[in-house]
């Protein structure tokens, strides 16, 4: 009703100005889009209906979004899967020469084979360079290297190493929450590969850090590393950590 009323008044008076010659061109323009962005306005309120279909279409776009998002994290998988296979096939071949990794500590001196890997050298510089960040126990810088690694290079040999430090450093630098969910990145994007009991057992550490009401969740954690990685030198620490916990 109002806007109906504004409508009515508004275009008497735009006759009355533009009559009496008082009103130039501009302010009749000006006063006719004022009277047309009332209607606009009015109709909206006054029309449920379409208020509805613009929700509607809201809704749609978000959910075209969100098929785009579901798409990419598909790509980043098969990226994974890609890479985990790799990295077996680059180890395998460096055990055979006597370099299999010893300890999650001494795999930080992993020596770097490019033919045996198949990757580029502008991978190992870039992969070596957050490493050394890592030893340095710079663990901003660290962090920042690992995840710039990963986002370039997702399918390297080098994925799941590169993932396990950047969950290290966040570990190191007291940021336990982050830990918990990178540690379990490592093992659910590599669950066969030679970090992914050491990353299981972290996460345990980690939550451990974050106190006693974590300590449940911790308990299941190394159960599940005595399950998934029995032969595992975690296991044995796994075992340790839950004498400790008791039964709860």
């Amino acid at each position: 009703m109002w806007g109906d009323l504004f409508r009515i008044s508004s275009a008497g008076l735009l006759m009355l100005l533009f009559v009496s010659g008082c009103a130039t061109q501009g302010d009749f323009r000006k006063l006719e889009e004022r009277v047309m962005e009332d209607t606009r306005r009015s109709q909206n309120r006054s029309n449920p209906s379409k208020q509805l279909a613009q929700l509607s279409a809201r809704m749609d776009t978000l959910r075209q979004e969100q098929s785009k998002l579901v798409g990419r994290l598909d790509v980043a998988e098969k990226k994974a899967d890609r890479a985990l296979k790799e990295a077996r096939a680059a180890r395998s071949q460096l055990a055979s020469r006597g370099l299999e990794e010893a300890s999650p500590e001494e795999s930080a001196e992993e020596a770097f084979a490019p033919d045996a890997a198949g990757v580029s050298s502008e991978e190992l510089v870039a992969y070596q360079r957050a490493l050394d960040a890592w030893r340095g126990d710079d663990h901003k810088l660290c962090i920042d290297r690992f995840r710039k690694f990963l986002q370039i290079y997702p399918a390297s040999s080098h994925a799941d190493d590169g993932a396990y430090w950047l969950a290290d450093c966040h570990f190191k630098q007291g940021d336990y929450r982050v830990a918990v969910l990178r540690f379990n990145d490592v093992v659910r994007v590599y669950p066969a590969g030679n970090k992914a009991a050491d990353a299981l057992y972290r996460q345990g550490e980690s939550l451990l850090k974050l106190g006693p009401g974590f300590h449940d969740a911790a308990r299941t954690v190394f159960e599940q590393v005595l399950t998934d990685y029995p032969d595992s030198a975690r296991a044995k620490e796994a075992q340790k950590q839950l004498s400790a916990l008791g039964t709860g």
